[in-house]
């Protein structure tokens, strides 16, 4: 396995520290560059965000989020064409450098969704909260009712149209689940939210480039067996990125934990990924604020991923469970 921290390019502190705790591996947000930038310039501009990681001491294994803008194709506006032949371009210039991976959302309207951001948990940490109650009561978005069908369709249109692209590129689309994983939220369908459902997906485009991203906590949420889920896909070498988390709750109310305190048997999830043949990357996901940190990007503060990385390396080097 992989172990891998989430970076922007400019964080560049943060990605100090992380490689000096023994993070080799980053997963990096590339939208907010290709989207300044032509399609022609997309290897160039990719090029100079790998070489500033590998100045760093980390290789890039992969970009999360879509690496150029697609809410249109998420929510099938105009101009979703548009946008499809930059996330061509853009898949193509991955391959060309040399990046093997997307993780990606669909997500339409709205992305991963709470309703608190300041819940004191441990010690007074602060957690994430989703409350569906919470959440309806704060009406429809600016794109009121869309359908889960027609959110159904917007994906085929996109995986008919980038797989290929993939293909060739030698990319993998690593589909992300819905966050939280219930529908609709706010008036918009949500279609990712049970292994069901993502076998679907994978039957819509058979390729070995359409895989998926095994946010563990979301498919908990789903009610799944997450260790049996985990090696039956292990298994068909579809689970291209972990994020390795967990929450306590439902999926209509729920709380982020700390990576040791949730109801999870964490270690046993890091010894099914290894018995399975898990080979990608992995990296912490969201992470309670701790004090003395802004909590301006609940989740993604540093000091609780540098708690959940030590916690993880320490349950691998137990198990003797490698990674670099």
């Amino acid at each position: 396995m992989k172990l891998a921290e989430l970076f922007k390019p400019e964080e560049h502190e943060k990605i100090k520290v992380a490689h000096q705790i023994g993070v080799n591996h980053a997963i990096v947000t590339v939208s907010y560059a290709l989207d300044k930038v032509s399609r022609e310039r997309y290897v160039e501009t990719l090029e100079r965000i790998k070489a500033n990681f590998q100045a760093a001491g980390m290789a890039m294994a992969g970009v999360e989020s879509h690496p150029v803008s697609a809410e249109k194709i998420k929510l099938g506006l105009p101009g979703r064409d548009e946008e499809i032949e930059n996330y061509i371009a853009a898949v193509r210039a991955l391959g060309e450098v040399g990046v093997p991976m997307v993780c990606y959302n669909f997500m339409a309207g709205l992305g991963w969704y709470r309703t608190r951001v300041d819940v004191s948990g441990r010690g007074g940490a602060l957690l994430s909260e989703f409350d569906n109650r919470v959440a309806e009561r704060q009406g429809l978005t600016e794109w009121g009712k869309v359908s889960e069908e027609k959110v159904w369709s917007n994906l085929e249109y996109f995986l008919k149209a980038i797989m290929p692209a993939a293909e060739k590129a030698g990319v993998k689309m690593a589909l992300h689940p819905d966050d939280p994983p219930l529908s609709p939220l706010r008036g918009i369908g949500r279609i990712l939210t049970s292994a069901r459902n993502f076998q679907r997906v994978l039957d819509m485009a058979p390729s070995p480039m359409n895989g998926i991203t095994f946010c563990q906590a979301n498919f908990k949420l789903m009610g799944e067996d997450i260790a049996e889920l985990a090696r039956q896909w292990c298994a068909q070498r579809k689970i291209f990125f972990v994020h390795f988390r967990d929450v306590d709750g439902t999926p209509q109310h729920f709380l982020e934990t700390f990576h040791d305190n949730g109801p999870t048997d964490m270690v046993r999830m890091l010894q099914v990924y290894f018995e399975s043949g898990f080979d990608g990357p992995i990296r912490p996901d969201h992470a309670p604020t701790l004090a003395g940190e802004s909590n301006d990007r609940p989740g993604y503060a540093m000091s609780g991923k540098i708690f959940a990385i030590g916690y993880m390396k320490g349950i691998m080097k137990a198990k003797g469970i490698p990674y670099e």
